[in-house]
């Protein structure tokens, strides 16, 4: 049944021809892009990317960790984190080490250098808010629509088996 509800909801989608400024798709993809870029001028003088701001944000949350542990909360796999990681130990922000409890799995833990970037960043998401006219609240409510949607198509690829099947 929901393969065929998913079927006539594709071809209704399919059989109208918007043009791009009119998706809601590419809405969403050119806000992120925007986003990254009204982020930059605040991240460059930390000498960050818009990803690796992310990384260490969720790092300041809860440091000391499995990479596997932050390539779910970053949603990203974990072959997509470790480059990401390896440029912040580069730089000298974070360690990578082998579990000693378990040796297939790689620690994650900020260094001194990282921990100190949190009080240096800790004026960005304001900054951000102001540049983008959005109050905290309005911030929070658009934040919980944007994961709704995003909770809501992963709910619908994790059922329908024809979509999840890579053979199909």
């Amino acid at each position: 049944m929901l393969a065929i509800l998913s079927c006539a909801i594709y071809s209704c989608v399919m059989s109208s021809s918007l043009s791009p400024s009119e998706m809601l798709c590419f809405a969403l993809y050119s806000a992120g892009h925007a986003m990254q870029q009204a982020y930059k001028p605040l991240l460059d003088p930390l000498g960050l990317t818009y990803p690796q701001y992310l990384v260490l944000t969720a790092l300041w949350s809860a440091d000391d960790r499995p990479l596997g542990s932050l390539a779910v909360q970053m949603q990203l796999a974990s072959n997509t984190l470790t480059p990401l990681v390896k440029r912040l130990e580069a730089k000298g922000l974070v360690t990578r080490r082998r579990d000693p409890e378990d040796e297939r799995q790689v620690r994650i833990q900020l260094t001194e250098e990282g921990r100190a970037l949190q009080a240096q960043s800790a004026d960005i998401a304001r900054c951000f808010l102001e540049r983008a006219g959005l109050t905290m609240s309005d911030a929070a409510r658009l934040r919980d629509e944007v994961m709704t949607l995003r909770d809501n198509l992963r709910d619908e690829a994790e059922l329908d088996p024809v979509r999840n099947d890579p053979v199909a």
